[in-house]
């Protein structure tokens, strides 16, 4: 071979081969890679559309939209893609709107949408068990085939094992008494689990417990195997690894720590496809690894439960932190001593607590009234409300570019950006006009299959260069693969 001496050599490896190879029969698709949800539409329909077109999976992020605004979204792509392609819409956890989650599972049952993604629970609903189990139907030689697949994205293995195991017969018992479920879907229900993906998510942004994907994904697969023997599956659960995908050395070491397949969102907001203002895509692309920090969360605002967003640009966290502490040291807003409620009504709300307070009822009036009738006889509810009105403006005022409201920017944001960000540099995907989605993905997966491949090399004796083994550099062409 041209006078080189030939040490050793391998099979071919692709960027398909990575993960599990029953994700993409199952999922229809060509890589084991999802463009996760982002909440308020961030993940944009036109998004979901650009992987769909690619042979990839993507998910509308509908949380903390109106019901109105779903509705729209979930129709546009039934109408734009074939409701059961891969294509997914996000179910949010909502303890404090409950009737939201059924909201969502009713439209996805209307329009025939595959897969859902729930995110953010702590625990299961009537309406997460309602939406795995209905249509639930066994063929001729006894499979169990389902009309709806859920996905399943968690953080704590006490979560996870509820979303491994099959439904739990009290919620069972309560669909079938609300007529919601057949006794044939209940009895199908029981032997199989309630999510088909689930979905490790790590040190990522938004809703997060920061716990390192090598500690926590290794748990993961432990207890599905283990709830795979107890109840005694045919089918296999997959676990994927969400968190800290900013580079093709992140994504390779998920695949090399037993992840079935991988998810992204903090960098897909980069793209051109995002919902989401330029300023923030601005900010975005000169965050660090560092400038993140964690921060009061809207929909959860009064259990405590918080999110990762980007501190670089922005005082969101600072003073959601400081909504937070008058929150839980204060009874009522008329209790908050005039200095706080000063600072609070004049750089956070920009109104007084009476005008704030009206403002927040009427839109509470138009989405849950239940709400209001709380808040009346509940001084401390009426503040949460008034408080999480800030919080879920700061997000839209991040996605619409609000000039006025620079400084109050929610963008949920994980250490992922900055590792996308330095592997980028001097690449087509610096250029904002071509870093797509599609591209993302492609490019993390060939890249992941480079640095793969690599250290298949090394693991077998042979001696590879520092720089076989660092992050692959992206082709200059904006076109990088015909995957």
């Amino acid at each position: 071979m041209g006078g080189l001496e030939v040490l050793g050599s391998l099979p071919a490896l692709y960027p398909e081969w990575l993960g599990d190879r029953t994700f993409a029969a199952t999922h229809r698709v060509r890589l084991p890679y999802i463009a996760g949800e982002m909440a308020n539409g961030i993940s944009t329909v036109r998004m979901v559309v650009a992987m769909n077109r690619a042979g990839l999976l993507g998910f509308f992020g509908a949380g903390g939209l109106g019901p109105a605004q779903v509705r729209a979204a979930v129709q546009e792509l039934a109408e734009t893609l074939h409701p059961s392609s891969n294509w997914g819409v996000n179910l949010l956890h909502s303890p404090n709107e409950p009737g939201y989650e059924d909201d969502v599972i009713d439209l996805v049952h209307h329009y025939g949408v595959a897969n859902v993604s729930a995110s953010a629970f702590m625990d299961l609903t009537p309406a997460v068990v309602r939406c795995a189990a209905t249509g639930l139907q066994a063929d001729a030689q006894g499979k169990i085939n389902r009309r709806t697949r859920l996905f399943a994205k968690v953080s704590r293995p006490e979560v996870a094992e509820k979303f491994m195991s099959p439904a739990p017969d009290e919620l069972l018992r309560v669909l079938l008494d609300q007529g919601r479920l057949t006794a044939d879907e209940a009895a199908l229900a029981r032997r199989v689990p309630l999510a088909t993906d689930v979905t490790v998510e790590a040190d990522s942004g938004g809703h997060t417990d920061n716990r390192p994907l090598t500690v926590i994904l290794p748990a993961m697969l432990g207890l599905r195997d283990s709830l795979s023997r107890r109840h005694d599956y045919s089918e296999r659960i997959r676990v994927g690894a969400a968190g800290g995908l900013g580079d093709p050395l992140a994504v390779a070491s998920a695949f090399a720590c037993g992840a079935d397949y991988v998810v992204t969102g903090t960098v897909n907001q980069r793209s051109v496809e995002a919902g989401t203002s330029d300023e923030v895509k601005r900010l975005l692309a000169e965050a660090d690894l560092a400038d993140v920090v964690m921060a009061p969360a809207s929909d959860m605002f009064e259990y405590g439960v918080k999110v990762q967003v980007l501190r670089r640009g922005t005082m969101y966290a600072s003073r959601a932190a400081g909504l937070y502490e008058a929150y839980r040291r204060y009874d009522s807003l008329e209790r908050i001593p005039a200095g706080v409620r000063g600072r609070i009504e004049r750089d956070l709300l920009r109104a007084g607590f009476e005008e704030a307070w009206a403002v927040t009822r009427r839109y509470w009036a138009g989405r849950d009234p239940g709400q209001i009738t709380v808040a009346e006889r509940d001084p401390k509810h009426r503040m949460a409300l008034v408080f999480r009105s800030y919080l879920g403006q700061a997000s839209r005022w991040a996605i619409t570019g609000e000039p006025s409201r620079r400084a109050d920017y929610q963008v949920w944001c994980g250490p992922a950006i900055g590792s996308f960000n330095r592997w980028v540099v001097g690449s087509s995907l610096a250029q904002p006009e071509n870093c797509t989605v599609v591209q993302i993905a492609r490019n993390l997966m060939e890249g992941a299959a480079v640095v793969t491949r690599a250290h298949q090399l090394r693991s077998y004796g042979v001696h590879v260069p520092r720089t076989g083994l660092h992050v692959p550099r992206l082709l200059s062409s904006p076109v990088v693969s015909d995957l």
